[in-house]
């Protein structure tokens, strides 16, 4: 693809490395086939290398997610202003709140119009109650108004629900505003396999923050311990040390020495680790649409995640999975120990989610939606 004999240039500004891998690799590799040149900025975590020799050119910025100090963001805005700069994007997609303020900062300041922003999750300054989080939720959503919709941008939605708080608050034009349903999944590598013998496998698969559930997640497992329903809960991933509402390694192992949950750490074939699973369990605060419930639809296991944006934007009540409030113990662990002694209710569930996956969430479709913004920007000039 090439405009006025150049080719098309794109920049895919994201936070840290692993997650263009896990997230947004199928997209740039999708557009990359499209004729795109793709530039992956991020926070070099050790992958930097990996993402080159994949034929992308990286880019590396030492962002702080959690940082605040003003003088550490002027110094990232110059550093990104002087990426841009170097490589004169066609579009730049920016991932994620703080990618977006200084994305599309460092892009209106050089003339670079075509700009997408995506939200994805809304994080955690928007998810949790902690004071310091809701004394800064105000100047956050300042931050976002006077940036994340500028003159002809489009801003990406992965649930309804935020956006339309985003355009009923103002921060966006509705014009503007488009849907993909999260960043798809891998229907080949993710299938259906027979339920393994033994006890029910509960699998929480995320990153070990506190609003992902994962503390709610162990007192159901206490729950059903004390209930006596057989079952093995299992937390996969790690702490995030750049993330304010981590779980430590010394708490995550301190449950798993007491025997309520088993802590695999992080691991890669998550494929693997849902084929010996039987339940998929996310009690989230929020999400943007999250990637383990679309590979746990996938791998046709029934869900049990919190009634919440994103969460229910992948699953429909009694349809795919069940839905529970979030922050409450109690009613998760009811809704595991229904599905629990319920072979024919999991396989019901599972089914549907598989179906749905493939004709709602897989790679290609997604991939392709997310093309047809760009062509939106290239078509309007």
């Amino acid at each position: 693809m090439q405009s006025d004999g150049k080719t098309l240039r794109l920049i895919l500004f994201v936070s840290e490395d692993w997650f263009f891998l896990s997230h947004f690799l199928d997209r740039a590799r999708l557009a990359q086939r499209s004729g795109y040149s793709c530039v992956i900025v991020a926070r070099d975590n050790g992958s930097a290398d990996k993402i080159r020799q994949m034929g992308f050119e990286f880019e590396s910025v030492p962002i702080d997610r959690r940082g605040l100090n003003p003088f550490a963001a002027i110094r990232d805005f110059l550093s990104i202003r002087a990426i841009f700069k170097r490589h004169r994007p066609w579009v730049v997609h920016n991932v994620a709140l703080k990618p977006i303020v200084l994305g599309a900062l460092a892009a209106r300041s050089l003339g670079i119009t075509r700009i997408v922003n995506a939200p994805v999750g809304m994080g955690y300054f928007f998810s949790s109650s902690a004071l310091r989080a809701q004394i800064l939720k105000p100047l956050l959503y300042l931050a976002l108004k006077l940036s994340l919709n500028p003159s002809g941008s489009k801003v990406v939605f992965e649930n309804s629900d935020d956006l339309e708080a985003l355009v009923d608050s103002g921060a966006i034009r509705r014009r503007d505003a488009r849907l993909i349903p999260g960043a798809g999944v891998d229907t080949a590598l993710f299938r259906v396999h027979p339920e393994p013998a033994g006890p029910p496998v509960v699998v929480l698969v995320a990153r070990m923050l506190v609003d992902k559930g994962v503390r709610e997640f162990v007192e159901a497992a206490r729950i059903l311990k004390r209930d006596g329903v057989p079952v093995r809960m299992q937390l996969v991933g790690a702490p995030d040390p750049n993330n304010r509402g981590t779980v430590g390694e010394d708490e995550l192992k301190a449950w798993a020495e007491e025997g309520i949950v088993e802590w695999l750490g992080h691991q890669t074939d998550i494929a693997g680790i849902l084929a010996n699973s039987h339940i998929a369990c996310l009690p989230s605060y929020r999400e943007g649409l999250p990637k383990f419930l679309l590979e746990a639809m996938a791998s046709g296991k029934p869900i049990v995640t919190t009634d919440v944006p994103g969460c229910r934007q992948a699953v429909q009540d009694g349809i795919n999975g069940l839905l529970v409030p979030a922050r409450q113990p109690e009613p998760l662990a009811a809704a595991l120990a229904s599905l629990c002694g319920d072979a024919a209710l999991r396989h019901k569930l599972g089914t549907a989610g598989r179906e749905l996956a493939e004709n709602l969430y897989a790679n290609e479709p997604i991939g392709q939606q997310t093309l047809d913004v760009y062509r939106e920007l290239l078509d309007a000039e």
